[in-house]
């Protein structure tokens, strides 16, 4: 995969599919911010409420880089390109689009437990300048047991084995595919700062050698197992990550 430079909103982005990117890259200078609603918003004036955040930054609304959505429960492959043919348009109406192409990182899931009644936004990262000299920063998006660039049924790793054998293979995948963007980004393991799980099975018997090993210097921070499902039908295991130092927390 390659990198391409956000000509206004100060970040670099890994092409991904239509619906979103695969991860973005702070430039020199600036850093990516990462923000969570401690009460989750409907999407759609969520996006007003992100406009507002970035105008009080000072930042315009190509300074958005990723967005982290709850949704009622996963989609069927049609009902997930529905959602993101109506989420996608409001990011071209805000202009963020480069060259036709969709820069937002984006990570959507359903939470088991109290799951919204609507698509609700969670939390939304932005570039924000920093110190000449400090680290870069990065999101790489959420991503489940699917290759990368394909939305189809038949192209789930293990389709329906959610046996602990299929759980593992599928786990592996997907910290296979994460490390893959890491790169991409040219960032590794170790510059990692939070980590997250989205699933509704157990993680106990992954999370030694096939999770936290792997992570290396990073797994120092543990991992955030969120107790959701990933957004579409027979996905059962996705992760994202991030490396920020900046983290708020709205209201």
């Amino acid at each position: 995969m390659r990198l391409v430079d956000h000509p206004t909103g100060n970040y670099r982005f890994l092409p991904g599919i239509a619906p979103y990117s695969c991860g973005a890259l702070s430039h020199p200078g600036f850093e990516i911010v990462n923000v969570t609603f401690q009460r989750p918003i409907a999407y759609r004036p969520g996006f007003e409420r992100i406009a507002r955040l970035l105008a009080e930054q000072g930042r315009a609304k190509t300074a958005l880089c990723a967005i982290s959505l709850r949704s009622p429960g996963p989609y069927s492959f049609q009902g997930f390109a529905d959602f993101n043919a109506a989420y996608t348009s409001i990011l071209e109406s805000w202009g963020v689009f480069v060259d036709g192409v969709n820069p937002i990182a984006r990570t959507n899931v359903a939470p088991v437990v109290d799951p919204p009644s609507e698509p609700v936004l969670y939390g939304f990262s932005f570039t924000k300048p920093c110190a000449r000299d400090c680290s870069p920063t990065f999101v790489v998006a959420g991503a489940g047991e699917l290759p990368e660039g394909i939305l189809s049924r038949d192209a789930i790793v293990d389709l329906g084995d959610t046996s602990p054998r299929g759980l593992t293979v599928k786990a592996r995948f997907v910290m296979d595919l994460m490390e893959t963007r890491l790169r991409g980004l040219g960032m590794a393991w170790g510059m990692v700062s939070c980590a997250n799980v989205y699933t509704a099975h157990s993680i106990t018997e992954l999370l030694p050698a096939l999770i936290l090993r792997r992570m290396g210097a990073a797994a120092i921070h543990g991992v955030h197992w969120h107790f959701s499902r990933p957004p579409i039908e027979e996905i059962e295991f996705e992760m994202d990550l991030r490396g920020t130092t900046t983290e708020f927390r709205c209201n």
